[in-house]
């Protein structure tokens, strides 16, 4: 599992978490997001998140 990094505002989404307020569950790839899914801090798209460190 891997973490995602929005490039825009830094914030992390963790694959083995899952993001609860989202309704995202754990486990869930972050290939498998929905196309529409946007950053929930600064509501950026998925082609501005890159693997995080």
């Amino acid at each position: 599992m891997a973490r995602y990094g929005c490039m825009i505002c830094g914030w992390i989404y963790d694959e083995d978490a899952g993001d609860e307020e989202l309704g995202i569950a754990p486990g869930t790839v972050f290939e498998d997001l929905p196309d529409d899914f946007v950053c929930p801090l600064c509501g950026v798209d998925k082609e501005q998140f890159d693997l995080a460190d």
